[in-house]
């Protein structure tokens, strides 16, 4: 490593208890790592926060990050600690924050901002470390290198079915583990750090559907589009006075297209998707309009007829990717009193006193989580320390973290908890029950030549005109090589007379078949990948309402045991989510079929997957999905299985609330994300008004009345 590259590396250091660089000896490239810094200092008994970095400096991400691209996939990172169990109350005494959140991803780590914003004293907990993997994750096009970064990656392994003959039939099975690899991040700001970053407005059924049946009309579809506008900061529009399409132009999440030029000098892209308008039906559709990045799909005026081919929003900045870990680092820096982080810390269960949440108990130390692959051989701390709330204690944790928390501090299903020997405070029977989430599969179709967006890019390699794009803002890195995407409603969803479009299906230029160990190199990135387009299809708005997730353990350390209970065996016994699925790749093909010219057609399902049988068994064994939800629902007051009202509350106890995608009833339309920052933002309010009328408020009104 030479001076200028040490020089990069010293710029960009982050917390964490590396060396400044790791030197991968397979490629000789480096990676960007941490540099140990001073812990700062706080009240006496209260635990001390990491310390928040800004983000790694564009120089250091020329210097290494993008040297070290397949090195950082295999990079791989160890602590230990003592193995005794004491517990140390002693912090417990007082309460030196107002609010405690659990998880820092999309629906934590905003509410913890907007929280010190309005003036309370937060106190936002994180199991993994404060900046680790942003020479990656900041660049959009190398998203799914950040899926399988080791220094932040969670390997979860799920069942899509309790029949394990039919488990079996999947490629994606591991036989080892059991299960389908389901990744997360345990890093500051959780899995939007690894997600891909897609921006799209959910449907107005999904909010009129909570305000129905929790008969709090502040969930309505016009009340909630007040939540998205007050957290977008669009940079993809004009801001306008009557402003028709309703987006944000003040809030903390940006929004912009990706740099939609990069595809206008490819040949094969206009053919492609002048014949996926066409099957679309769409007479909106021009090439002009989606090269130059226009067409839409969170328009508020299109909100009841979305059909059409779209260009894909994304949560970035200038090309980079902006979300809560930018959000929190930044409202930190502001607020180094309001907003206190700590990173590193395990939490393993809420505190009561009676049915009160008081604080939380935590484990301190790097790696604890057997999700994390670095967690192998790191002891557990011999001390559990707590901390305690003066108002409330918020789980953010996650659809799999949550109820695992709620079980293990005596909040959820009796039976299960004695089993474990967990004494039960509150009997919840809906904690860990109908847990949701997409179905996704790729029709992957081979063309006669290579897309030509990329072919000037060299990643991993000094010299790489493409970063050099990506530093102004523009070029191919700002996307993650999505032409666009389709929203349809498909034949199924018609015939039962539902009004939303309930597949998007996206064009990516690429090989993509799911997630599994290795699928960024040997998909993503292989080289027979050049010329493969996969209609990647989503189901929105599924049925399936049986997905569990249960306790492993009583050990906090330990993953929970996850199993969606996919199709015919969840409570979708009609199949509808099924035959969405096999209209999706029947649309897919029919595209394919209008470009004999130019492609061969698709190798994955492939010619011998044909008939509707047999395009369903195929996608009962190979879809997947990446949206996790509803493990711990909302619903009215004599619903016996919600876990919390609509306020966030969680049922039959006091001072604790959950505002994460657990709290979902039913999954919300499209990708994830939007749809939690909406929840996350008014969750902020309901709480920042509930202070405001106790006697004990000191927040700030003008931003209480803003949320």
């Amino acid at each position: 490593m030479d001076r200028q590259q040490a020089g990069y590396l010293a710029e960009g250091q982050t917390i964490d208890d590396e060396p400044a660089a790791v030197l991968c000896r397979d490629t000789g490239s480096v990676t960007a790592a941490a540099v140990p810094s001073a812990a700062a200092t706080g009240p006496a008994g209260e635990p001390q926060p990491a310390m928040v970095q800004p983000p790694v400096s564009r120089r250091a991400l020329l210097g290494a990050g993008l040297a070290g691209v397949a090195c950082a996939v295999l990079t791989a990172r160890k602590s230990a600690a003592s193995d005794d169990d004491a517990i140390d109350t002693s912090p417990a005494t007082g309460a030196p924050v107002e609010y405690i959140v659990v998880g820092s991803g999309a629906g934590g780590g905003p509410l913890a901002c907007n929280l010190a914003l309005a003036g309370h004293k937060v106190m936002l907990f994180e199991a993994g470390g404060a900046n680790d993997a942003e020479d990656i994750a900041a660049v959009p096009f190398f998203s799914g290198f950040t899926t399988e970064d080791a220094r932040i990656r969670w390997d979860y392994y799920v069942r899509h079915y309790a029949d394990t003959a039919q488990q079996k039939r999947s490629s994606q099975y591991l036989p080892d583990k059991d299960g389908i690899w389901y990744p997360r991040v345990g890093s500051l700001g959780g899995c939007t750090v690894h997600s891909f970053m897609v921006d799209i407005y959910p449907s107005d059924s999904d909010w009129d559907h909570v305000a129905r049946l929790t008969g709090d009309g502040s969930w309505n579809a016009e009340a909630m589009r007040g939540h998205f506008q007050q957290l977008e900061r669009c940079r993809y529009v004009a801001r306008s006075p009557l402003n028709p399409s309703r987006h944000g132009f003040d809030g903390w999440q940006p929004t912009e297209m990706p740099d939609p030029s990069v595809y206008a000098s490819d040949p094969q892209i206009p053919p492609i998707m002048r014949a996926a308008a066409a099957e679309a039906r769409d007479s909106r559709f021009s090439l002009s309009k989606l090269l130059a990045g226009t067409l839409d799909p969170n328009d508020w005026r299109l909100r009841n007829d979305r059909d059409g081919i779209y260009d894909i929003p994304l949560f970035t900045n200038n090309g980079r990717r902006y979300g809560p870990r930018q959000f929190i680092q930044e409202t930190a820096a502001k607020l180094p009193n309001k907003l206190i982080v700590m990173t590193h810390r395990l939490v393993t269960r809420v505190l009561f006193e009676g049915k009160r949440a008081v604080g939380i108990e935590y484990l301190e130390g790097s790696h604890l989580y057997r999700a994390d692959p670095n967690s192998k051989g790191v002891a557990t701390p011999g001390v559990r320390k707590t901390v305690r709330a003066s108002r409330e204690v918020i789980l953010a944790a996650g659809t799999f973290n949550t109820p695992q928390l709620l079980k293990l501090s005596g909040v959820g299903p009796r039976d299960e908890l004695d089993n474990f020997g967990i004494r039960t405070i509150v009997d919840l029977p809906g904690v860990g029950r109908n847990l949701q989430d997409r179905y996704e599969v790729g029709v992957v179709t081979a063309f006669d030549d290579a897309f030509t967006f990329a072919a000037a890019c060299r990643p991993g390699q000094a010299a790489d005109p493409c970063f050099s794009q990506w530093l102004d803002g523009n070029g191919p890195y700002t996307g993650y090589g999505a032409v666009g995407g389709i929203l349809q409603t498909s034949p199924t969803q018609r015939r039962d007379g539902r009004p939303n479009a309930d597949l998007l299906i996206s064009i990516a230029l690429t090989r993509f078949k799911g997630y599994y160990p290795g699928y960024s190199v040997k998909d993503l990135a292989a080289p027979d990948s050049h010329n493969k387009l996969t209609w990647l299809a989503l189901k929105a708005h599924t049925r399936n309402r049986a997905g569990t997730v249960r306790l492993r353990s009583r050990d906090p350390r330990d993953t929970p045991v996850i199993n969606f209970h996919y199709f015919e065996e969840g409570t979708d016994k009609e199949g509808k989510d099924l035959a969405s699925l096999v209209d999706a790749i029947q649309f897919s093909r029919r595209i394919n079929a209008r470009l004999t010219g130019i492609s061969s057609g698709d190798n994955w399902p492939g010619p011998d997957v044909r008939t509707r049988e047999q395009i369903a068994q195929w996608v009962r064994d190979e879809a997947w999905g990446h949206h996790a939800s509803c493990s711990c629902r909302m619903g009215a007051a004599g619903d016996p299985q919600a876990v919390v009202d609509s306020k966030f509350r969680v049922r039959g106890t006091q001072g604790l609330r959950i505002v994460d995608a657990s709290v979902f009833p039913r999954i919300p339309g499209y990708f994830i994300l939007m749809p939690i920052y909406m929840i996350s933002q008014k969750a902020a309010g309901e709480i920042i008004r509930d202070a405001r009328s106790s006697a004990s408020y000191a927040g700030s009104d003008e931003t209480a009345a803003a949320l």
